[in-house]
């Protein structure tokens, strides 16, 4: 399976993921979509704060929480989804800030705006776009953030050198992602779910770290730790099952499986 295929691939299943109003491989329902939350850092308040279907138990961490935003602030998320972070963004930087999503897939973007219209977010927009090519302009926001999507993008330098291009001088990002602690088996390299389900698409986490600075970012700060993966070992989810499957006896996801905070400044 080529690139482009991966990507139509993943458009599709975060289309389904957003009509059905659940997470991609951690069990059914907004129960299932609290407790993933928790388990990645976000406080009850934060929950409670964000509009019902906003949070669909997607992320891998909470980008909000190292990223300081300051009152005014203009943020930008990354594959935004259904608008969770940007949501709770927009709640730090207030009435005098804006909050910028930008996502790959149409079902997301309108569930996002659904989401801002019907419970009075102003100073939040969603826009159709790729991570690789923002519609955003050069020096035009503060801050940019992202969780769990860089990995799904077959072209992470182009992101960063995006990030690097949209910030303003000093801007800074604030990033949660995943990264491999070792080469995964060959059977889940090859997985179309595996690509979906944020695993796949990995890097080894000193690329991941040489992808960065790269881009020409400075001040890279790397904090990473093992995943310990939402899939229920008795899952039925067809998509959390093959990846599973990937694996060799006794193995797990964290086995392979990192969790990256990536903090930088332009």
């Amino acid at each position: 399976m080529n690139q482009v295929e991966v990507k139509k691939a993943i458009r599709e299943a975060y289309g389904q993921i957003a009509e059905r109003d659940r997470g991609c491989c951690c069990g059914t329902g907004k129960a299932n979509a609290r407790k993933s939350a928790e388990s990645v850092g976000y406080s009850e308040e934060e929950l409670k704060a964000a509009p019902e279907g906003a949070n669909l138990g997607l992320g891998c961490g909470n980008p909000t929480a190292i990223a300081g935003l300051k009152a005014g602030e203009t943020v930008l998320d990354l594959g935004s989804g259904a608008g969770f972070d940007c949501f709770l963004a927009a709640r730090e930087v207030g009435p005098g800030g804006k909050v910028i999503g930008v996502d790959m897939t149409p079902e997301m973007v309108e569930k996002a705006r659904s989401n801002a219209r019907g419970n009075g977010f102003e100073n939040v927009e969603f826009r159709l776009g790729e991570i690789e090519n923002l519609p955003v302009a050069d020096n035009s926001v503060d801050v940019v953030i992202s969780n769990c999507v860089i990995n799904l993008s077959s072209e992470k330098g182009r992101v960063f050198e995006e990030i690097k291009r949209v910030l303003k001088p000093g801007g800074r990002a604030a990033i949660t992602d995943i990264a491999l602690l070792k080469e995964l088996p060959g059977k889940l390299r090859e997985s179309v779910e595996a690509h979906v389900g944020c695993v796949a698409g990995a890097v080894p986490l000193d690329d991941y770290r040489r992808l960065v600075e790269s881009s020409g970012l400075r001040d890279v700060k790397i904090t990473a730790e093992r995943d310990s993966c939402c899939i229920d070992p008795d899952t039925e989810d067809p998509l959390g099952r093959a990846i599973l499957e990937g694996l060799e006896p006794g193995e797990s996801l964290g086995d392979y499986l990192a969790s990256v905070q990536v903090e930088a400044r332009k």
